[in-house]
């Protein structure tokens, strides 16, 4: 009830943003339920259908400081909304596309926005938030996603096997053009830190802490991809569901993650983004042991499957205002920066998550990976606190009077004189 009364309480401002996230969270996640369907169409093997998530991936690493250091002049609305009415047109474009090579061209162009836009929106969420509510606020933004998880992909599946995957496609287009003009209608010039240029922004990451949370990011993170990147065959063949039950149980870890999503942002308000980031990574250790442990019964595996997801997704606005945090004066930059490293977390996950199958162990063993990267990010972030500890020196009065202090693992403090 509390997540619905707070989507209802959502302002048109913010609102801009989760439809835009809604329509990357479809660009991104549709492929894996139409790929058979592309296949078949295309008359190419699952595994070459397959290169059009990974050169999507690439997209995403590649867009997120590229799309962000060109058009750090300009005013975040008009960022943005150029960033959805590009995803726009190379979706409509991949949608028509006759061959394989303009699909695969097509995937990577409709992955540039995706890291500038999640970046670049959730320095703008946290800047029309109410004091104390940013991680809340930007949590708002990756509703988004969540709900296409829940909605958007499930419906797409669903038109793409019984009518056309290009239809599904075609109505992602349309939802980054409602986005683009919802954001030109709602969406206020919100003021940002004075951006020097690309270089500038730069040098935000000559400090290490920028870098541990990139790890954080990449390694912890591949934690849930090890898991979700296998969760058909681990409930088909271990938990004893059908290939028709995936669907449903999809739509179960997308409550899941729809769930752990607002809760992470009012975790990360109350306790610090460093301290929730640790504190959800562990718990996503214990999570994936416990997948392994009870898989093979289908009401605990179904339990976990919610849980699991909760957890994975409520550890993104905490990690996100984390970055925001550490890099003042390069926001932009370092928080598209989380979204390539998420996606590299992805390939992480995936990969090394196989590589126990291909040895013919059981669809249980991605599980143990995915634990021992989240437990290396746990390890990171107590890592990052303990940096933070070190470095919290007393600051003169004259440097700190009428300012607001940031301190990585602690809220924003207001100095007074």
């Amino acid at each position: 009830m509390k997540n619905i009364r707070l989507l209802k309480g959502l302002k048109p401002s913010l609102l801009t943003l989760t439809i835009g996230g809604f329509s990357i969270g479809m660009t991104e996640f549709m492929m894996m339920g139409v790929l058979p369907d592309v296949s078949r169409t295309l008359s190419i093997s699952i595994p070459s259908a397959g290169h059009l998530i990974s050169i999507y991936a690439l997209g995403v690493v590649i867009g997120a400081p590229l799309m962000t250091g060109i058009t750090g002049k300009l005013s975040p609305k008009k960022v943005l909304m150029g960033l959805m009415l590009m995803c726009g047109l190379f979706n409509a474009l991949f949608a028509i596309s006759p061959n394989y090579e303009l699909l695969m061209a097509s995937r990577f162009f409709a992955g540039l926005p995706h890291g500038a836009f999640f970046g670049m929106g959730a320095v703008v969420a946290s800047r029309l938030s109410e004091p104390g509510r940013e991680a809340r606020t930007v949590s708002l933004m990756f509703a988004g996603l969540t709900v296409a998880n829940i909605i958007g992909v499930p419906i797409g599946t669903y038109i793409g096997h019984n009518f056309s995957w290009r239809i599904s496609f075609m109505i992602i287009a349309a939802v980054a053009f409602l986005a683009a003009g919802s954001i030109h209608k709602w969406l206020p010039n919100v003021k940002t830190p004075a951006n020097g240029g690309f270089a500038q922004s730069l040098s935000a990451f000559k400090k290490p802490e920028p870098w541990l949370i990139i790890l954080i990011s990449a390694i912890g993170t591949g934690g849930l991809f090890a898991w979700i990147s296998y969760i058909a065959p681990l409930m088909t063949e271990i938990a004893g569901f059908s290939a028709n039950a995936i669907t449903p149980i999809m739509i179960v870890a997308g409550v899941g993650m729809a769930v752990g999503n607002f809760m992470g942002g009012r975790l990360a308000d109350r306790f610090s983004p460093l301290k929730t980031t640790g504190f959800l990574l562990l718990a996503m250790v214990v999570s994936l042991i416990i997948v392994a442990l009870v898989t093979q019964f289908k009401i605990p595996a179904l339990a976990m499957t919610f849980v699991t997801g909760l957890i994975a997704f409520a550890v993104i606005s905490p990690m996100q205002m984390l970055m925001i945090q550490a890099a003042k004066g390069s926001e932009m930059l370092a928080s598209s920066a989380i979204q390539a490293s998420s996606n590299m977390g992805n390939a992480l996950g995936a990969f090394l998550g196989g590589l126990p199958l291909v040895a013919g162990f059981s669809y249980t063993s991605p599980q143990y990976v995915g634990a021992a990267l989240a437990f290396m990010g746990f390890l990171f972030c107590v890592g990052l606190f303990m940096m933070a500890k070190k470095n919290q020196n007393p600051v003169p009065a004259a440097e700190i009077k009428g300012t607001t202090r940031i301190i990585i693992g602690k809220k924003p403090e207001k100095i007074s004189s």
